[in-house]
């Protein structure tokens, strides 16, 4: 890549909470970028933006898509029983099209046989990457801090079988620095893997209470059975994969295998992680 220049980017999943933040922070910062979204007329309208339309399950409109791109993000798929088709698709259109380093948003702990069932699915699109000569920098990322509020159902209540497990959630826009950070220097980062975690580990029961004194809303937590946790989510239809993955967010946790937290962040970035009292308080 030539150090005269800055390198073309790609940026998937604008549409989205960290990939749009991402897109915006490197138009703020007048660099160009091609976005490569699903549906155009979704895609945030920024200076310096050039619009592809391109699914990562369609090889061939992934590989025009990323024709002369030096610097791809690239943001897991949404959850689907083909998640793994798509990026298998998606990591084979950049080694096609010439892509020169890849920065992908993975899972902490991605591994697999780890509890969490997407992140088994992290590991192996870890390995497409690899095997398909990518130049590579993963982003590890605990849950999300901003997914936690979400968890309560209507009642108040947090369910799952997480027990007394403690979980170092990240905030999205830790996520998005960190990325912006990696595609603005990648050589800087070729090869690395980072754990992304907020400041804290806090366990369910203080989550709830968190949210609820920031916010006033009563919210509590519920520890659940697995056998409860599938029979309190089968009224939603979902399928099994779908059912599984749920579940497995709480068991991850209780498992231990959540209770992570890291400086990378900052290592990164230079700037400590958002906690979920200052992410909460700012709503």
């Amino acid at each position: 890549m030539s150090s005269t220049r800055s390198p073309r980017l790609a940026v998937t999943g604008s549409t989205g909470a960290v990939g749009g933040r991402v897109a915006r922070d490197l138009a703020d910062r007048g660099l160009a970028q091609r976005l490569v979204v699903r549906d155009p007329s979704r895609a945030p309208q920024l200076p310096g933006a050039e619009v592809v339309a391109a699914t990562y399950g369609d090889g061939d409109a992934m590989r025009t898509a990323l024709a002369g791109v030096d610097v791809l993000f690239l943001v897991s798929a949404s959850e689907s029983a083909d998640r793994m088709a798509e990026h298998r698709s998606a990591v084979e259109a950049a080694a096609d099209a010439g892509v020169g380093h890849v920065v992908y948003t993975s899972f902490l702990g991605a591994a697999a046989d780890c509890t969490f069932t997407l992140g088994r699915d992290h590991w192996a699109t870890e390995g497409l990457v690899r095997h398909a000569g990518l130049a590579h920098t993963f982003l590890r990322d605990s849950l999300y801090l901003d997914f936690l509020p979400l968890m309560a159902g209507e009642d108040g209540v947090i369910r799952g079988p997480a027990g007394d497990g403690r979980l170092g959630a990240v905030a999205r826009e830790d996520v998005a620095r960190v990325a912006v950070t990696a595609l603005l220097d990648p050589e800087a980062h070729r090869g690395a893997s980072y754990d992304l975690s907020g400041p804290e580990s806090l366990s369910f029961t203080e989550i709830a209470a968190t949210i609820a004194e920031v916010t006033g809303r009563d919210i509590t937590f519920h520890d659940e059975t697995v056998e409860e946790a599938y029979a309190s989510r089968a009224s939603y239809g979902a399928p099994p994969w779908q059912l599984d993955a749920w579940v497995s967010t709480y068991t991850a946790v209780r498992a231990g295998e959540l209770d992570v937290v890291t400086g990378d962040v900052e290592r990164v970035t230079g700037r400590p992680p958002v906690s979920l009292r200052e992410l909460l308080s700012r709503s």
